[in-house]
């Protein structure tokens, strides 16, 4: 978002910039239903740069560097990580070379990958994403993420206006005071992990796009994803059950984010759902 410093010796004109952000991206059938969509939804949303949570992406837990290779054909700009983002340590060197993909900023230093990445439109401007971790009812130890987020915004380029923040937590209120202790200061926040759309999506005063979950891009005949039989099993019978990948009532889930490419403020925000066809068993 511009704001004194940053606006100085800055020239350009406004133009609308939208944006496409995915929720968690399950298995096989999210994988599935997100490269049956994207270039749909590019071509007829006008997205200018789309960004993916992709870190359930390989099995439900984690991603690899082929499927990595795969979403970016399918024609992914940005991906985001949350806490499973070295469940697939193959990732590591990915993470640490590809200009497409961040690991969360507020996991201690030194841990391999990204903080922030910046995507060039092809209309001109940039694209800033960076992702947090929550710390409420999470198992992974890590960094306030209100001061990274401070500490982030410092290291942006000056010429970015348009500023993207995947918040992927347990806790909703931890979501909200995120959204609202950035408000006018990003472009998006959008909250990743429970895969369940909320439905209070909003501009906030200051003119950032927030939404608590994105949902999930997944099987929804499922929990969370997961074989809901398995999962009612384990949680009825306290024995423990491989919680495999479900494969029916896919859905692509996410939100649509017009910008002023000048003031980096949002203008709109939808919720998107998109239905997939069922992958063969």
């Amino acid at each position: 978002m511009l704001d004194a410093a940053r606006t100085h010796g800055y020239v350009g004109s406004a133009m609308k910039l939208n944006l496409l952000c995915v929720g968690d991206v399950v298995g096989t059938p999210g994988r599935l239903v997100l490269t049956q969509s994207l270039a749909r939804l590019t071509a007829t949303r006008q997205i200018a740069c789309n960004i993916v949570n992709a870190e359930n992406a390989a099995s439900g837990s984690g991603l690899t560097p082929a499927l990595y290779d795969k979403l970016i054909r399918a024609g992914v700009h940005l991906m985001t990580l949350g806490d499973h983002v070295y469940r697939r340590r193959e990732i590591i060197p990915v993470l640490e070379r590809s200009e497409h993909i961040v690991r969360p900023a507020n996991l201690p230093p030194g841990a391999p990958g990204r903080e922030f990445t910046t995507f060039q439109t092809a209309g001109g401007p940039k694209v800033a994403v960076f992702s947090l971790l929550g710390r409420m009812f999470m198992k992974t130890p890590v960094d306030c993420p209100f001061r990274t987020a401070d500490r982030i915004l410092r290291l942006l380029p000056d010429d970015v206006r348009i500023v993207v923040v995947d918040i992927h937590a347990e806790a909703t209120s931890e979501k909200v005071a995120l959204g609202w202790y950035l408000d006018g200061r990003v472009s998006v926040v959008f909250g990743t992990h429970t895969h369940v759309a909320t439905a209070d999506e909003c501009i906030l005063p200051n003119g950032t796009a927030y939404i608590t979950d994105l949902g999930m891009t997944g099987p929804h005949d499922s929990v969370l994803g997961r074989n809901k039989e398995r999962v009612i099993s384990a949680l009825v019978s306290a024995v423990p059950n491989p919680f495999d990948v479900a494969l029916h009532d896919i859905r692509l889930n996410g939100i649509v984010v017009a910008t002023d490419s000048l003031t980096g403020r949002a203008t709109s925000i939808e919720r998107l759902r998109v239905d997939g066809e069922v992958p063969p068993s």
